[in-house]
């Protein structure tokens, strides 16, 4: 891989080197329609389709972050009753912050002002939680710099990266409860839980 094209063509590289810095390339994915299929798309096959989910839009954010200067870091937000959220991650001036695409108004993105991944981390529990209302965030990984990915092309293979889903499986992953603290969680109140699904893509009724 040639560092100065990562294997991008260069209009795709004009796309991606345009978006600028994290902020830039979060307005880029809000601006993406949501879709619920089962994939695993590349950032070629995200860039090409225009569209994409969670796993997918992390994976367009870490090169996108990769291009334009930073580290293409990602880590994985792990629930309880719930899907798992995967989060491309950025560090400006010691502090971090995140870029993500979700389904969930709260679960996106984070500005630089977090001290620890933990911090990080936390700043998504409250705004985490299933249709049954309940707030399911429960562990957080260590941070995954995909390059360790470089010999499998995964920012412009056509083949699905379950690969990386499958490696998130392995890492080791940090509790942000303590015992005892889920068994007194309240539900979301319905105010909060309708701000938190504004604009929820859902898949078409099938009757």
């Amino acid at each position: 891989m040639k560092p100065d094209h990562f294997g991008f063509t260069p209009k795709e590289l004009r796309k991606l080197r345009g978006l600028k810095n994290p902020y830039g390339i979060q307005k880029f994915l809000d601006d993406m329609p949501y879709h619920l299929a089962d994939t695993g798309w590349s950032p070629r096959v995200v860039l090409r389709e225009n569209t994409s989910h969670c796993f997918e839009g992390a994976m367009l954010a870490a090169a996108a972050l990769r291009v334009n200067g930073y580290k293409p870091l990602i880590f994985d937000l792990e629930a309880e009753n719930d899907t798992d959220h995967v989060v491309a991650i950025y560090r400006q001036d010691g502090h971090w912050g995140a870029i993500a695409k979700s389904n969930y108004t709260g679960c996106r993105y984070r500005e630089p002002v977090y001290r620890s991944l933990r911090e990080l981390a936390l700043s998504y529990f409250e705004v985490y939680f299933n249709l049954r209302r309940e707030r399911t965030l429960r562990t957080f990984s260590n941070p995954v710099h995909m390059s360790r990915f470089d010999h499998l092309d995964w920012m412009t293979t056509e083949n699905p990266l379950w690969f990386v889903a499958e490696y998130l499986f392995t890492i080791r992953h940090f509790k942000l409860l303590r015992p005892g603290m889920s068994q007194r969680l309240h539900r979301l109140d319905d105010r909060s839980f309708r701000a938190g699904c504004l604009g929820r893509a859902e898949k078409p009724n099938s009757k």
